[in-house]
C-alpha cells in the first residue's frame, strides 16, 4: 500500500515513523509545507520508503493531487483542514483517516460524507487520536463483549511522570485546545438523555499503578460520536486525569475568565485576547521539554451477559520512550491512527462510506497490534 501523511509535525512524523516499518507499506509521502522540517526528519530516518513533498494545503488543487499518490490519507494537519481533505480524497477515491476535531463540527462535517464515500468505494475515519480515537475503539470492543451495554464510564489523561506545582501539568497537545475542553461544556448521557455538564465539575478520584491517587473531571469533546453511536445506554461519560488539586486551580482560571476565547483587554490602546495573553505566559512555564509524560487510561464499560451484571475493563499506562524520545501521547495517538490506516489499507476494514471508530475498528485486532508497538491495553 501507499500512504500519504499530510502534515510533519509530532503525529505526522510519527506516523511515517511506524508506516516505514511495515512490510505492507511500500511507499510513505510526507507532505507538508514547513518542508525543510520534513527534509530533516526524513534525513534521521533514512528508509527509501519516505519521499518529501511540499504541500500548501489552502491549494486545492495540489492537495487534491498530492492525495491521489496514495491508496490511503493520514491527515494529520489542523482540524479546520478535515472536511476539506475528506471531499478531495473522495473525488480521487482515496481513502482518509484523521485525529478529529469537534470544534466547528469537524467531525460531524466528514462523517457527513457517508453516502459520497460508499459510493466511490472509500472508507472515511475521523477521530483517531487517544480521546477521542483509542477510547472509542475500546468502547466499541468493550460494548460487542456483552448481550447489552447500559453504561460507559471513560477516563484519560497526559500528565507529567514527574509533577511539578503549581498545576502538576505539561502541555502535551495544543494548550488552545486544552483551554477549550477546559470552558466548554462536556455532553453526557445521564439517565439515558444526552445533557450538557460544565467541564471541571464532578471531581472523582482514581487510583493507577506506580501513579497512586489521581482525580478525573467533566471536559469537553470526549463523548465524540459516542452519545449517538450508544442511544440506548444509561450513562455514557469522559473525563480528564490530572494529578489531584488540578481541577480546582484550573476552575479558578476559567471562573475569572482568563481562559475565555472571546474576552480581550487593551493595553497601550490595542486589544489583546486575554487566552492568548495566558497562552503567552504558561506556554514556556508548562512546555514538557525533555522530561518525561505518561497516558493513562481506563475504560469501564458495563451491562449484562448471559443474564448476569459484567463489566469489560481496560486499562492502559504507557510512558515516553527514553529510546526514541517519542513522547507518551505521542505514542499512543500516532500509533492509532496509523494501526487503522493500515486496517483499511491491507484489507482487514472493508466497509466503505464514513464510519466514527467505535463503529468500524476491530478492538481485538486494535489491542494485539498496539502491543506490538509497546503500547499495552490490558483488558479484564
Amino acid at each position: 500500500m501507499r500512504v500519504v501523511v499530510l502534515g510533519a509535525g509530532l503525529m505526522g512524523k510519527e506516523v511515517v515513523r511506524d508506516l516505514v516499518k511495515q512490510d505492507e507499506v511500500k511507499k510513505v509521502y510526507l507532505a507538508d509545507r514547513a518542508i525543510r522540517q520534513a527534509e530533516d526528519f526524513a534525513e534521521e530516518l533514512m528508509s527509501e520508503k519516505l519521499d518529501i513533498l511540499l504541500l500548501d494545503a489552502n491549494n486545492e488543487v495540489q492537495l487534491s493531487d498530492v492525495i491521489a499518490l496514495g491508496h490511503i490519507v493520514v491527515n494529520a494537519l489542523f482540524y479546520t483542514f478535515n472536511e476539506r481533505v475528506a471531499k478531495c480524497a473522495v473525488e480521487r477515491g482515496v481513502h482518509v483517516v484523521d485525529l478529529g476535531g469537534h470544534i466547528g463540527g469537524a467531525t460531524e462535517k466528514v462523517l457527513a460524507l457517508n453516502e459520497q464515500a460508499a459510493a466511490k468505494g472509500v472508507t472515511l475515519i475521523p477521530d483517531l487520536g487517544v480521546a477521542p480515537g483509542m477510547i472509542n475503539i475500546l468502547a466499541g470492543y468493550g460494548a460487542s463483549k456483552l448481550d447489552e451495554a447500559n453504561e460507559i464510564k471513560l477516563y484519560v489523561g497526559g500528565v507529567p511522570v514527574k509533577p511539578k506545582p503549581p498545576l502538576d501539568y505539561n502541555v502535551v497537545f495544543s494548550l488552545e485546545g486544552l483551554f477549550d475542553h477546559y470552558t466548554d461544556p462536556s455532553r453526557v448521557m445521564r439517565n439515558g438523555n444526552i445533557t450538557e455538564l460544565p467541564s471541571l465539575s464532578e471531581v472523582e478520584a482514581l487510583e493507577f499503578d506506580g501513579y497512586g491517587a489521581m482525580e478525573a473531571f467533566h471536559t469537553s469533546g470526549g463523548t465524540s460520536t459516542m452519545l449517538e453511536s450508544f442511544p440506548y445506554v444509561e450513562t455514557l461519560e469522559y473525563k480528564t486525569i490530572r494529578y489531584p488539586g488540578h481541577a480546582e486551580k484550573a476552575k479558578l482560571l476559567a471562573d475569572l475568565g482568563l481562559l475565555n476565547r472571546e474576552s480581550s483587554i487593551y493595553v497601550d490602546g490595542k486589544p489583546l485576547r486575554v487566552r492568548d495573553v495566558m497562552m503567552a505566559h504558561l506556554t514556556p512555564q508548562l512546555r514538557l521539554g525533555d522530561k518525561s509524560d505518561a497516558v493513562l487510561l481506563r475504560a469501564l464499560v458495563s451491562g449484562k451477559k448471559d443474564g448476569a451484571a459484567k463489566t469489560v475493563t481496560f486499562n492502559l499506562i504507557t510512558e515516553k520512550d527514553q529510546t526514541t524520545n517519542e513522547t507518551a501521547m505521542a505514542r499512543a495517538t500516532a500509533n492509532t491512527i496509523s494501526v487503522v490506516a493500515q486496517m483499511i489499507g491491507n484489507g482487514v476494514i472493508t466497509k466503505r462510506g464514513a464510519y466514527p471508530p467505535e463503529q468500524i475498528v476491530p478492538g481485538e485486532l486494535y489491542i494485539e497490534e498496539m502491543k506490538k508497538r509497546g503500547v499495552v491495553i490490558e483488558e479484564s
